[in-house]
């Protein structure tokens, strides 16, 4: 009899969780993990990066990040370039 007691209470735990969810969804409230870096610093680090003065790892202890980081933050920039290249094409 306990086991179902405990299904019961769980999908009620679910339940209740997944309301507050959308609950602070609708208020606005609900972000996710916050970035490591803002985007000036992002910016900064990138143009070090650009610069080819100093190695991914030597930027990832200048900004205390993961070098993981910091080529997610590359590989953004990169993106961001190509999607701006293209739509400049695309408007002439």
């Amino acid at each position: 009899m306990s086991g179902a007691v405990h299904i019961i209470e769980s999908d009620l735990i679910r339940l209740r969780t997944r309301e507050g969810m959308k609950v602070a969804m609708a208020k606005g409230r609900l972000r996710g993990k916050q970035p490591k870096l803002n985007p000036r610093q992002e910016a900064h680090l990138v143009a070090l990066h650009n610069a080819g003065e100093h190695s991914t790892a030597e930027l990832g202890d200048l900004f205390g990040v993961a070098r993981s980081t910091v080529y997610r933050a590359i590989q953004r920039d990169e993106a961001r370039a190509a999607k701006t290249k293209a739509a400049a094409r695309s408007s002439r």
